[in-house]
């Protein structure tokens, strides 16, 4: 015997998919990539830029990544956050889904074995930095995870990769966001 509705008890309110849809989208539109001060040396001749993007000279010196976006990089930071210094903002406190990936753009063949301590971290900036996530790349290329987390107005989150490790440029390979869920 067929049953009426859709099953589900809770009740749904008119807001909830007007949210969802904002929220959706701000996820999608959250894909960054790690700025091009980040691009290792032997993928591109020195002074090479791409997307108006300064190629970096040398070795990567700082463990932390940072993020860009804007039109070039697809629709992103509709409202809410901010770039600052390649590090996102938050401007409204509440509770957000951040989620992260990030693929290595020199990962070690399997004749060499990757740094022991290969890591991704993410954590609040301050002068002492609030950690949020830890994640081991454990003999893998790439580490994802996403998880609810509440943050305050002004909280800056920085991510951090083991030297020398370098991230892969594609937007597909590597991004970083956060979506609000709730106040």
């Amino acid at each position: 015997m067929p049953e009426d509705g859709s099953g589900c008890s809770v009740r749904r309110l008119p807001c909830l998919c007007c949210l969802m849809v904002i929220g959706s989208s701000f996820v999608c539109s959250l894909v960054l990539l790690v700025s091009q001060q980040q691009r290792p040396q032997q993928l591109e001749p020195p002074g090479v830029s791409r997307k108006g993007g300064v190629a970096r000279r040398g070795p990567r010196q700082d463990p932390r990544l940072y993020w860009q976006g804007g039109p070039a990089f697809g629709r992103t930071f509709l409202h809410g956050p901010e770039l600052d210094d390649g590090q996102l903002r938050v401007h409204r406190k509440g509770i957000y889904r951040l989620h992260i990936q990030v693929t290595l753009a020199n990962c070690p063949s399997r004749q060499t074995t990757m740094p022991r301590n290969a890591t991704l971290s993410v954590g609040i900036c301050a002068s002492a930095t609030y950690s949020l996530m830890r994640l081991p790349f454990n003999q893998d290329c790439t580490v994802s995870s996403q998880r609810l987390t509440p943050l305050a107005q002004g909280d800056t989150l920085c991510t951090n990769l083991t030297l020398p490790l370098l991230p892969s440029q594609n937007a597909d390979e590597t991004f970083f966001g956060i979506q609000w869920v709730h106040p």
